[in-house]
């Protein structure tokens, strides 16, 4: 029987990835709907009827536990998320799967393998419904409790979502038809560059479209600072603080020649100069 899937994430590139080494690991799932945020998804999905849905968490507007919480039942849930913290020993204890940014194709094979079983099992469960199969009901019961604990597990983390802040770890940027997966260690600073913004590693520099106040408010404060309306930094890629002739505070990037601005704004950050 062939098996249908729907992606959903805000990024393009992510989704052309994550189709790519589907179809690399499973070649008969068919992808039958694309959405790139959670009210999309519900709609797509209502017209679809997928097997399985891929949800990114972090979303505009509706986000993938939000959707995931409609969706409960009706489909196998995977979560595909930069973020290493939404309960993922809950995720290990076999309710829904979750794959870690960038999806390595070792780890989507087991998850494969993984939804192949539940979905025959969940083909059983159907045929136990007819008076004909009575024998199998038991497992029929089975499914159901599983059910009620995808819905408890969605609980716990609709609650924990709005309990504990998740910190960006990744940062998706295009090159050419690539998509480069930078990890947020990797970063020296970000810096606002007209419609763009500016990431800036030891080794190289992207071009992103997410902006300076977003980033701000997914990035761990105790891992990046704001220092100007146009630059955040890394604070262990600090080197030192200096004023230039006109007083102004200046930063120096490790393994980067290019100092940045301190506004007045952040001065509260160096208290001492």
């Amino acid at each position: 029987m062939q098996r249908t899937a729907m992606i959903v994430d805000d990024e393009a590139p992510m989704r052309d990835l994550l189709r790519s080494r589907l179809r690399a690991v499973w070649p008969d799932l068919q992808i039958v709907a694309e959405a790139a945020n959670g009210i999309a998804a519900l709609e797509q999905a209502a017209l679809s009827q997928p097997d399985i849905v891929f949800l990114d968490i972090r979303m505009p507007g509706k986000n993938g536990i939000e959707a995931a919480a409609e969706l409960a039942g009706k489909a196998q849930l995977v979560f595909v998320t930069a973020y290493n913290d939404y309960a993922i020993s809950a995720f290990e204890r076999g309710a829904m799967d979750y794959l870690l940014k960038p999806v390595e194709t070792d780890r989507l094979q087991q998850t494969c393998e993984r939804l192949q079983q539940r979905l025959q099992e969940r083909d059983a469960a159907k045929s136990a419904a007819k008076p004909a199969d009575a024998g199998a009901a038991p497992l029929a019961t089975a499914l159901s409790a599983k059910a009620t604990q995808v819905q408890d597990l969605l609980t716990q983390l609709m609650q924990q979502q709005g309990a504990n802040k998740e910190y960006l770890r990744w940062i998706q940027a295009s090159v050419g038809n690539a998509l480069r997966m930078i990890s947020t260690k990797e970063i020296l600073y970000f810096k606002s560059d007209e419609k763009y913004t500016l990431v800036q590693t030891a080794q190289a520099e992207y071009l992103i479209r997410k902006s300076l106040k977003e980033l701000e408010d997914e990035l761990d404060p105790q891992e990046f600072w704001r220092i100007h309306r146009s630059a955040i930094v890394s604070v262990s890629a600090i080197a030192e603080v200096s004023r230039d002739f006109r007083g102004r505070l200046m930063l120096s990037v490790k393994g980067h020649p290019e100092k940045l601005e301190v506004s007045r704004n952040h001065t509260h950050l160096f208290q001492q100069m």
